[in-house]
């Protein structure tokens, strides 16, 4: 089954950036759709939105979104993108990130493209709604049991957090450098805050730009 991605998004096909999106969407073996609506669905939504933005493709995008939560478009997520150089463009992109969460059970991110468009941080959203998709109990699930580590690798930060039964004993992060070794030093660190031996754990989940490294170990 191919994984369906709703996209949202202004002022993509004026650049590179929506060859990347789909390209991205595919690496991952999903597909990127388009909600359908009409001139009367454009107007309808508006009203019910609260907001009328001048750009047409905003209020394009708000009326995809309506369509979706009105459940008159199949998607298993939802992509939500826009120049980061328009103000009204995040405006509308944050609002309708809480409207799609409020009104649906869509997993959904959003992602902020400039001209030099990071082609890593594009594919790690799309990992993360595939996952999700694909993982469906995860969406369902209301605790956290036992004592678990979570690692975030990004580009420019490292984060560690321990658990035990949805709360957190310890935690800290450092400016990314080598994947490993800021990985451990973040963990060593927030193990230590938390009291906890590396043998007491029971689950690590790694996310972020050096997961796969990460899974190695």
């Amino acid at each position: 089954m191919t994984i369906k991605i709703a996209q949202l998004s202004c002022g993509t096909e004026y650049s590179s950036v929506q060859y990347e999106i789909e390209k991205a969407a595919r690496s991952v073996g999903a597909k990127v759709v388009y909600p359908d609506v009409s001139y009367a669905d454009v107007n309808d939504a508006l009203k019910r939105f609260g907001f009328n933005p001048r750009s047409p493709q905003l209020k394009l995008m708000i009326a995809r979104a309506v369509s979706l939560a009105d459940g008159k478009y199949d998607a298993d997520a939802v992509f939500i993108t826009t120049c980061f150089r328009c103000a009204e463009a995040a405006l509308v992109r944050n609002e309708l990130r809480r409207f799609i969460q409020d009104n649906t059970r869509l997993p959904v991110v959003t992602y902020s493209f400039t001209e030099r468009l990071k082609a890593a941080q594009l594919l790690t959203r799309m990992e993360a709604l595939v996952t999700i998709v694909t993982r469906k109990e995860l969406l369902a699930r209301e605790r956290q049991t036992g004592i678990t580590v979570g690692l975030d690798s990004g580009s420019s930060t490292t984060k560690a957090v321990v658990m035990e039964n949805n709360k957190i004993l310890g935690k800290d992060w450092t400016a990314s450098g080598d994947v490993v070794k800021s990985a451990q030093l973040v963990l060593e660190s927030a193990l230590e805050q938390a009291g906890v031996e590396m043998k007491q754990i029971e689950a690590i989940g790694t996310t972020g730009y050096g997961r796969f490294t990460l899974g190695k170990y």
